[in-house]
């Protein structure tokens, strides 16, 4: 059980608390609707959504054109793919849940109708595209020649081989008939094209966010060869021949197919970790904020907190380190975890019990690793009682990290971090406080 101290259930209901401030900011209800288009006069609006914040972004729009708008129902359709367990309620336009991060039949099936949707837009129509994270699994149609089985096994292989997300989206664009710009090329004559995205890669590079389905993409078919064989050294067959094939080559910056089209991120990493650092202040914390764009080994990076945040304490510092990014697990064992969880528990390994540290890593979607199903933990919270509590459970913490099993250890502590979906997505969100220990009594 988690340390029932006063001290440390009022310090971790902090840590929740910006974790839940982290996850308002970029939701869509909260971002989404200042930008969304003007209707034309007489024009239909083509709402095609895809990712994890998909259902809410279809919400949201669906009131601002019906409702706000005074938009004609019958000018308004699309579809909307989402993963399962992430649906939300729509009026009008039907929403398909599918498979994350494996993809599925049902997402194969909606990819098709929303490029059949986008190939019938009429000369003045504007197809509006509401993306996030998520989507690169959501929307799969692959190439000509691969099968959704060789898709799904290419997929497997790279969650487990520690590659980074442009690596992975770099491979996927060059796979889908969907991805890396091939959207916009399917949207028919005439039509205009807008995508508002919820940012949920590092740095923010649109054509990472669902690998750039209404983008240029910059990488080549070369690229992604190169990618297969040092990720997927047992690749299927159909894959290799589809990088061989120069068909399959996406289109490039300066392509006049991308003319009438824009893209613009209307939430990002960056200003869900500001929102966090305001409360961290507000909570008398000062808040320093290592970045939006954290990559690497989850472990490598928490031993590195760790130095960082036992230094601070060492100097009497009473903060928050916040960071966000995308870390990534390269799997040894056979446990289950994601890399907020591995993450967290590496991090306890490095403090050793110190006893002015906690922590929270999770992803704002609302799932870290896991199998998929919508109930999968966040995350995982750590406390100064951590590695103590689980001795007196008789598990050995770096055991469990050696397998990869992050969520075996918190689990029987009781330390995960549910929050279920959250209908949006910004990536990980990590807050390290460094805090005073409680005061002994005589």
């Amino acid at each position: 059980m988690p340390d029932t101290s006063s001290h440390a259930r009022k310090v971790r209901q902090r840590l929740i608390s910006l974790f839940e401030t982290a996850v308002v900011a970029a939701r869509a209800e909260t971002c989404l609707p200042p930008h969304l288009p003007r209707p034309a006069e007489n024009a239909r609006i083509i709402l095609l959504a895809a990712g994890k914040a998909a259902g809410a972004m279809m919400n949201v729009a669906e009131r601002i054109y019906l409702d706000d708008f005074a938009l004609d129902p019958a000018l308004l359709t699309g579809l909307c793919v989402t993963r399962h367990g992430y649906a939300r309620p729509t009026r009008k336009i039907p929403v398909v849940e599918a498979g994350h991060p494996v993809p599925d039949d049902a997402g194969v099936e909606a990819t098709r109708r929303c490029l059949e949707i986008a190939a019938a837009a009429r000369p003045g129509d504007h197809i509006v595209v509401l993306l996030s994270g998520g989507a690169s699994a959501n929307w799969v149609a692959p190439v000509e020649g691969v099968s959704l089985e060789d898709k799904q096994a290419v997929t497997r292989a790279l969650l487990r081989s520690g590659a980074t997300i442009d690596e992975i989206n770099t491979l996927r664009r060059h796979l889908s008939r969907i991805k890396g710009g091939r959207l916009a090329a399917a949207r028919g004559t005439g039509s205009l094209m807008t995508t508002l995205a919820i940012s949920d890669v590092p740095h923010d590079t649109g054509v990472a966010i669902g690998s750039g389905p209404t983008l240029p993409d910059p990488s080549t078919l070369s690229d992604a060869r190169a990618l297969l064989s040092r990720l997927v050294p047992n690749a299927p067959a159909s894959a290799i021949a589809a990088l061989d094939d120069p068909r399959n080559e996406t289109p490039k910056p300066g392509d006049p197919l991308f003319d009438d089209t824009s893209f613009q991120i209307v939430a990002r990493p960056a200003l869900s970790l500001e929102a966090a650092a305001r409360a961290a202040r507000e909570m008398g914390y000062e808040a320093i904020l290592l970045g939006d764009s954290l990559e690497g080994e989850a472990s490598a990076i928490a031993s590195q907190h760790a130095a960082q945040a036992v230094s601070l304490a060492q100097a009497g510092r009473r903060c928050v380190l916040l960071s966000g990014g995308e870390l990534t697990v390269t799997l040894r064992g056979d446990g289950r975890g994601g890399p907020n969880q591995e993450y967290a528990l590496a991090l306890a390994v490095a403090l050793k019990s110190h006893p002015a540290i906690f922590a929270v890593a999770g992803d704002t979607d609302g799932t870290d690793g896991g199998s998929g199903a919508a109930d999968d933990p966040a995350g995982a919270l750590i406390d100064p009682g951590t590695l103590s509590r689980a001795q007196a459970e008789g598990h050995d913490a770096a055991a469990f990290l050696a397998r990869n099993d992050s969520t075996g250890f918190f689990e029987a502590l009781n330390d995960l971090l549910r929050s279920g979906p959250t209908y949006t997505n910004v990536n990980d969100f990590r807050a390290v406080i460094i805090d005073k220990p409680e005061a002994r009594r005589p």
